[in-house]
């Protein structure tokens, strides 16, 4: 492993082949006609590689802009089941409604049962049979949450309710925290 193969996909100088199915294109000939991705400006030069730390990173390497969320716009992106928020809009399949002043509610109708499994109860009888330890098996509990928690938002004269299914004990909490920030940014 410690041996340095030959690349298959080299030519006869060792550079990279032809750019086919599964490589880096080329560079774009005029800037901006990037295919995919953050479209750049100009190519990196010719042989730029860039080195972290402070020392050493070439002068032409210039930190890439992203883009930046409009300022003043409440929310940032929060998702409930198929409710969303996003910008100062509660988005749902019933329609857009406004986030300011937007009431928020949630059921629980979820249930958690503790019950012994089955394999403790057989573990239990075999090993009551070869010894009296057996009855310990009978102390394996396990626990099953069932059920949904209903969220519901009415806002702008609309109501829309969705269920998100309750998959353990701590998903009511999830979602009563989420909701309260929905609530914060509703005010």
């Amino acid at each position: 492993m410690s041996e340095q193969q030959p690349n298959p996909y080299a030519s006869d100088n060792g550079a990279p082949g032809n750019a086919g199915y599964g490589y880096p294109q080329p560079y774009p000939t005029a800037p901006g006609n990037a295919g995919y991705g953050y479209p750049q400006a100009t190519p990196p030069a010719p042989g730029y590689q860039p080195t972290f730390g402070g020392a050493g990173i070439p002068a032409q390497a210039q930190p890439m802009a992203y883009p930046v969320a409009p300022q003043g716009v409440g929310g940032s992106g929060l998702a409930l089941g198929d409710i969303t928020i996003a910008g100062d809009q509660i988005i749902t399949p019933s329609g857009p409604m406004p986030l300011k002043g937007a009431m928020w509610n949630a059921t629980d109708f979820s249930r958690t049962e503790t019950k012994i499994p089955t394999h403790a109860v057989v573990l239990a009888i075999v090993f009551f049979l070869f010894c009296l330890l057996g009855l310990l098996f009978l102390l394996m509990k396990e626990k099953t949450t069932t059920g949904y928690i209903q969220v519901t938002v009415t806002s702008g004269g609309r109501h829309h309710s969705t269920m998100i299914p309750a998959v353990d004990a701590g998903t009511f909490p999830w979602v009563m925290n989420q909701l309260n920030y929905a609530r914060s940014l509703s005010i």
